[in-house]
């Protein structure tokens, strides 16, 4: 990472702040907390979401989790993890913006007994609406593995776009998987239409 890079990275980082609460029409989107920890267990024992994830292993235990909340619970990350709950809180799912060298990057997971309702469509548009409001010059990074077509349709809705392609190790499936890579520019986010 150049010099440049590296002062982009860290302005950015301190520009985006602690992550905030998002109320939708429909759900909550706030920082994680410990006691997310057997929600996001169970629904990572689910194999038809842990297998659209790269680093999620199989089995999951609460463990696991916990292992994963600790860092975001502690705010030593610049990342916005957002737990994606129900009006009563019930966790659902997770929408995170993670900085990586630099870079920052989009990833979704949703709880398989709310798919097809449009609540990924719904936490992810307000969560990237929140981020770019407050780093409108950011380029997002993104990717899906090639079966899943949900996402895909989630982040064509927003503008993103293909740049590539590659095969990644997929932990919970123990493989290597065709990962479509997605890009969404600065000024190109279509947020979604409220339900």
């Amino acid at each position: 990472m150049s010099a440049a890079q590296y002062n982009q990275a860290h302005d950015v980082n301190r520009a985006a702040g602690p992550c905030p609460v998002i109320e939708t029409a429909r759900l909550r989107l706030r920082p994680h907390r410990l006691d997310d920890a057997e929600a996001i267990a169970a629904s990572f024992r689910d194999f038809s979401i842990a297998r659209m994830l790269r680093r999620v292993p199989m089995p999951y235990y609460k463990q696991d989790a916990l292992e994963w909340l600790l860092p975001r619970v502690a705010a030593v990350l610049p990342d916005w993890t957002f737990a994606v709950t129900t009006p009563d809180d019930r966790h659902i799912g997770t929408v995170s913006l993670e900085l990586r060298k630099g870079v920052w990057y989009l990833g979704y997971w949703l709880d398989s007994g709310h798919w097809g309702k449009g609540y990924m469509t719904e936490a992810v548009s307000a969560a990237i609406g929140r981020f770019l409001s407050r780093l409108p010059d950011v380029t997002l990074h993104s990717g899906f593995f090639a079966d899943n077509r949900a996402s895909l349709r989630v982040q064509e809705k927003f503008g993103f776009h293909l740049t590539g392609c590659s095969d990644v190790y997929s932990t919970a499936r123990q493989a290597m998987v065709l990962h479509i890579d997605t890009v969404l520019e600065a000024g190109d986010f279509r947020p979604a239409p409220r339900p």
